[in-house]
């Protein structure tokens, strides 16, 4: 397993090194103190797993997973616990607080899911977080007809509700683009397990909710859906 470090202090870097070297099963291709030199790896580089900081000169580690368009599976470590129910918005495989023991540390590899395992997952539908109000709400994919965004904020609906996000349409997208959903529009994105027609430049959700095809995006979604 192909893996890199992205943390900007040297005692955390010697640790996860030490963690990486005893585990064994774990091939570490490179270490890095900040994103912008993690980024630049990983645009010619192919790797399985990354450890990430979050507290980062220049760019923070959320922001720098937001940057990625295939990102590898991600382990973030970090000294400060508050920032564990917004890590998962991010499907992260696991959230370390410094410091962490090497028991806790084989506990989070053993989350790595190969490829064969991602597959069945995305049938089974993501589960993850939104911030409503106060309070985080556990949502699973597969229960998401569509999402479409209005400026300000982004609107998740399932067939009873409609929950508003902070978070962007190309956020959605990207968490999403491998559970079954596509952009048929710059402000729609939509769960092509919902589909039940296409007709003219829309298309019809089992719920008879109807959706605009942008042109930009039309042979696109209609690729995805005849599969």
């Amino acid at each position: 397993m192909k893996c890199i470090i992205v943390e900007d202090q040297s005692p955390a870097q010697r640790v996860l090194k030490k963690y990486i070297s005893d585990m064994g099963t774990l091939d570490l291709a490179g270490t890095f103190s900040n994103a912008i030199d993690a980024m630049s790896f990983l645009k010619s580089e192919q790797v399985d797993l990354m450890f990430l900081d979050i507290h980062l000169p220049k760019i923070s580690g959320m922001d720098f997973l937001k940057t990625l368009q295939n990102p590898p599976q991600v382990i973030l470590t970090t000294a400060f616990s508050e920032y564990a129910v917004q890590s998962y918005e991010h499907d992260v495989l696991d959230y370390l607080v410094k410091p962490f023991s090497f028991e806790r540390f084989v506990k989070a590899v053993a989350k790595f899911q190969p490829a064969a395992q991602q597959v069945k997952l995305a049938h089974d539908g993501l589960d993850f977080f939104i911030k409503s109000g106060y309070e985080y709400i556990k949502l699973n994919s597969r229960s998401i007809t569509h999402i479409n965004t209005d400026m300000d904020y982004t609107e998740l609906h399932t067939i009873e509700k409609k929950y508003l996000s902070n978070e962007t349409l190309q956020n959605w997208e990207k968490k999403l683009g491998n559970h079954r959903f596509t952009r048929v529009h710059k402000s729609y994105l939509i769960n092509l397990d919902f589909v039940e027609k296409v007709a003219g430049n829309q298309v019809y959700l089992k719920n008879e909710t109807a959706i605009p095809i942008g042109r930009a995006y039309k042979d696109g979604f209609l690729s995805a859906f005849v599969k």
